[in-house]
């Protein structure tokens, strides 16, 4: 037996459906490249941004923050000097955004309480030693040195390392230090006034490495040591 034709009306209904389906297809074959595209371009951008920030790293070190110019940074990244200003307005943005990825997340690790049964002094050597390996003795360390040399002549550029590393780390170490006179590690009530005094050997670290390493290579890690002996307590050898 022969199948009924369809009526007009479900031919015109079919076409409709079908010609919604393709319709449909070709808007998401059309997406994709464009998603494809969208997603290179923000890849590309990040890895500029990146070749700038280190260029911006090689070129502070080399001639300091005065001297050195944007148009240097653009030749050591391989870009053009406009494209710097798509990513810094200038020169001080820069180098803001190298404190920020170099030295800030160190900084933040301070925040984090101890390990369940660690001690508060094990802490603080741990992040000693990672100072010590990640910034003293690398040209994350220069950063420091350029600020301790050039702050007092751009004191906007002290006044942001003060306030995203001098004051986020001096709280990280007053809590742990507060911590540590609480579960008797530390006798010294009054070191929590004073962080600073914790901090010290890491930036004397920082001074000799790029000073006077080459007459007197110092053992940071073993400097350190013996600086928390006098706050702790030596510890005990069995």
């Amino acid at each position: 037996m022969k199948k009924p034709k369809p009526t007009s009306l479900e031919g015109k209904t079919g076409l409709q459906k079908e010609g919604r389906r393709l319709a449909n297809a070709k808007a998401r074959s059309d997406r994709i490249p464009a998603t494809k595209s969208v997603s290179s371009r923000a890849s590309r951008a990040a890895e500029r941004r990146e070749a700038i920030v280190a260029a911006g790293l090689e070129e502070f070190v080399a001639r300091g923050f005065a001297a050195t110019r944007l148009d240097d940074v653009a030749k050591r990244a391989g870009v053009a000097k406009g494209t710097i200003y798509l990513h810094f307005k200038d020169k001080e943005a820069l180098f803001e955004e190298l404190i920020r990825t170099a030295i800030v997340p160190l900084v933040a690790r301070l925040g984090a309480p101890p390990a369940l049964g660690g001690s508060v002094r094990g802490m603080i050597e741990n992040f000693a030693r990672s100072f010590i390996e990640e910034v003293a003795t690398t040209k994350r360390g220069d950063i420091v040195r350029l600020i301790v040399a050039e702050g007092p002549r751009f004191p906007a550029v002290a006044d942001f390392y003060y306030r995203e590393v001098v004051s986020r780390g001096l709280s990280g170490m007053r809590a742990l230090l507060e911590l540590g006179i609480a579960r008797g590690e530390i006798s010294n009530k009054n070191l929590a006034r004073f962080p600073q005094i914790l901090v010290a050997p890491a930036i004397v670290a920082v001074i000799w490495q790029s000073l006077f390493s080459k007459h007197a290579p110092l053992d940071a890690n073993q400097m350190f040591r013996v600086h928390l002996d006098l706050i702790f307590g030596e510890r005990r050898t069995a």
